[in-house]
């Protein structure tokens, strides 16, 4: 698991792969958990995963969290995601989560906080039909009535878990400037004028429109400053794009490790696939990444602990990056080595190829990435 682990965090993986392995170890459970893999999150198990404590592995023990760090959570992501436990809802609760806790109110932080650690799932909600990577260019617009009431309208795409989530983190323009107009609004479920329609996607439904008409919130649903949703949404963006690598890794971890098996099983011309120097090959040069993405997350979670008031642009980026053309690269490897099995539902592998392709879009395409490294360089 890596030297760099302390005793309590390897205690830590080891008891929440013992808890994949027994609520998620065999493909019937996992069929039944997840509707036959239509479903990536499930209620009742997450709230097992709340009894144990691990949902609050990031937050602040005054809230009810562990007081854990940046690390812990990549670890938690990284363990769950290699034993395939159905709890979508945790990534984009842990990033909405790290929001609340640097900008919101005393209120909004014990409100929305202390519900994670229960249990609650979060959305954040900021692209829409004509704003995906660049954000600035979002059109929702909240408009201040008299009294301090806030008014809503407009659209968001893309939400992942908004159809179960409790509150919803909504970035909406409140000015007319491109990057300083934006404000961050604290958005419960079941508020007047909100319309959740699901998108079919290769992997069920996880991802939302959000229609929002004539939505009023109270003066004090904002999240931070008005007009300073830029700087927050830039704030958070190692958190989230680390948080997306570690999920990765545990996925290319997975999809590895069950190719493994295959190919030393499988027979062809009198001996097990894996023995032919193609397939030894590449399984000794996947191994090879998947141990450089490992150590790359895990350096940079690590960093991050070290020094929060610090911005890691170029390592998040890179971290995000690398894991999620890795996971998609070890998955379509995988397919390739299991052959026609590959492609068949009858093995995990086409889930994980498509959990893994969509990857490398969310969360700040690989292009972005690179882009966002370029610049670190003055390029």
């Amino acid at each position: 698991m890596g030297s760099r682990l302390t005793e309590e965090q390897a205690a830590f993986a080891a008891a929440v792969r013992d808890f994949a392995k027994r609520e998620c170890g065999t493909r019937e459970q996992r069929d039944a958990l997840t509707d036959r893999g239509r479903e990536a999150h499930h209620p009742e198990l997450y709230r097992r995963l709340a009894d144990l404590g691990w949902l609050g592995v990031c937050l602040p023990e005054e809230y009810g969290g562990s007081g854990g760090g940046t690390a812990d959570a990549c670890l938690f992501l990284e363990e769950t995601s290699y034993g395939m436990v159905p709890c979508g809802g945790f990534i984009t609760t842990v990033i909405t989560a790290k929001a609340y806790e640097r900008f919101g109110s005393e209120r909004q932080r014990r409100e929305v906080l202390s519900g994670v650690v229960r249990g609650d799932v979060l959305a954040v909600a900021m692209s829409e039909p004509g704003a995906g990577s660049d954000v600035g260019a979002l059109r929702c617009r909240a408009r201040q009535e008299r009294g301090g009431a806030w008014v809503i309208d407009g659209q968001k795409t893309w939400i992942s878990n908004a159809h179960c989530a409790k509150s919803t983190l909504l970035v909406a323009r409140t000015g007319e400037d491109k990057h300083g107009g934006l404000t961050m609004f604290h958005l419960p479920a079941g508020t007047p004028g909100v319309e959740i329609r699901g998108i079919g996607t290769m992997r069920g439904r996880e991802v939302n429109d959000v229609y929002l008409a004539d939505v009023r919130l109270p003066a004090d649903s904002v999240v931070g400053e008005v007009d300073g949703g830029w700087k927050q949404l830039m704030a958070g963006l190692d958190h989230e794009r680390l948080f997306l690598a570690a999920n990765m890794l545990g996925l290319a971890r997975r999809a590895f490790d069950d190719a493994v098996a295959y190919v030393r099983e499988r027979e062809q011309f009198g001996r097990p696939v894996g023995t032919f120097q193609a397939l030894r090959h590449r399984v000794a040069d996947l191994a090879t990444e998947i141990e450089c993405t490992r150590l790359l997350v895990r350096e940079v979670a690590l960093d991050c602990d070290a020094y929060p008031e610090k911005l890691f642009s170029r390592e998040a980026s890179m971290a995000k990056l690398k894991a999620t053309e890795l996971a998609k690269r070890v998955t379509l490897e995988g397919m390739q080595m299991m052959g026609g099995y590959g492609y068949t539902t009858e093995f995990d592998m086409e889930r994980h190829l498509r959990a893994a392709v969509v990857s490398t879009v969310y969360g700040g395409t690989s292009e972005i990435q690179r882009d966002v490294i370029g610049k670190t360089y003055g390029l």
